[in-house]
């Protein structure tokens, strides 16, 4: 195949989101030794979906990975047999209960379950950075030629370090606090080849700092079973670790001779931490490039930090609502353990949704 200098396109979007409702003011309920936290205001995450215990519910990590796939499929022009490239990025990798997979990797699973025999398939992990490494890696095998289209998909049980939080927490300054913010879902996005400038991706860079990646790690819990996610808020959501991005993303466009101004998004879709954190990276991003930022659109309020899937959960629910503005350009900023950033340039008038 020879190669294509427009690169990839967003082509289809799925998303599964399990039915259960869990609110803010019923979690910190369940929380023993927490005292009076009004977690809510401190997040500004009002609500969550949890996953079902039930097995025959088919929502521990691959299936709600499953499930958003067959979304995205159903959406796409292409057959699970068409695709070529099948990308998973979970950080939780829950299976048939309580089984956490390694290996056989979850693409490779699901690229059988959904009929892509052919594809070339492989996990990703890259924290809540994740999807958009898949996207990444799946933009550079379309614009070097190698692969026509491609499948990156994320399930994320993510409410059972909340869980472990529950049993564990002691206060709010405790490393697990952050725990009590996540939220369930699965997202997957369908990528090809761009025909015009319409739907491009015009650039996906990601950056690792990993002088602070011990700020935020998830391991086994220390004290109980399960998972658990320990987290130095203070340190993580410092200015400078904040500046991070528009440090990156103006030194990358300056290589091009251009500005943030200058590159006119209409929309901004940050890491989904919560309320506060959107407003602060906001308002970094504004000062360091001199300018105004486009429309900051979040969804945190109603489903809380979904790991993996956040941005494209952002992006699914915005254009489902009707209120998207056809031709728009959106810039997705990563915000991720390790400490990972960057930033992800698209044009999107008809993706499927």
């Amino acid at each position: 195949m020879t190669s294509d200098a427009r690169g990839s396109r967003f082509e289809a979007l799925g998303a599964y989101l399990p039915s259960t409702v869990r609110s803010t003011p019923d979690l910190v309920a369940s929380v023993e030794q927490l005292p009076d936290v009004d977690l809510a205001r401190i997040t500004g995450v009002t609500e969550r979906r949890v996953y079902d215990r039930r097995p025959e519910a088919g929502e521990d990590s691959y299936g709600l990975a499953l499930k958003a796939a067959q979304d995205a499929l159903a959406h796409s022009r292409y057959d699970a047999a068409d695709l070529d490239v099948v990308v998973s990025a979970s950080i939780t990798r829950f299976k048939d209960g309580d089984d956490f997979y390694f290996e056989p990797s979850f693409a490779g699973l699901l690229a059988r379950e959904l009929g892509a025999r052919r594809a070339i398939h492989f996990d990703v992990s890259n924290a809540c950075a994740g999807m958009l490494t898949g996207v990444h890696l799946l933009d550079r095998m379309i614009r070097a030629g190698i692969v026509r289209n491609g499948l990156v998909v994320s399930g994320e049980q993510a409410t059972r370090v909340a869980e472990t939080a529950a049993r564990e927490i002691s206060d709010s300054y405790d490393p697990q606090f952050a725990s009590l913010s996540v939220g369930d879902s699965a997202m997957a996005v369908i990528m090809d080849r761009a025909v015009d400038d319409a739907d491009r991706i015009h650039y996906v860079d990601l950056m690792t700092c990993a002088e602070y990646s011990h700020l935020c790690l998830g391991m086994p819990s220390e004290r109980t079973e399960g998972i658990a996610l320990y987290t130095d808020n203070r340190q993580m959501h410092k200015e400078d670790r904040l500046r991070m991005w528009p440090a990156f993303h103006g030194d990358q466009l300056a290589k091009l001779g251009r500005t943030f101004a200058d590159e006119e998004f209409d929309y901004i879709v940050q890491h989904q931490v919560g309320t506060r954190f959107v407003d602060y990276v906001n308002l970094t991003g504004a000062r360091e490039f001199g300018t105004e930022m486009p429309e900051s659109l979040s969804v945190v309020e109603q489903f809380g930090n979904t790991a993996t899937t956040s941005h494209f959960l952002v992006l699914h629910r915005h254009l489902t609502a009707g209120t998207a503005r056809r031709g728009a350009r959106y810039l997705l900023v990563p915000a991720a353990s390790g400490v990972v950033t960057g930033a992800l340039s698209a044009t999107i008038t008809n993706l499927g949704v």
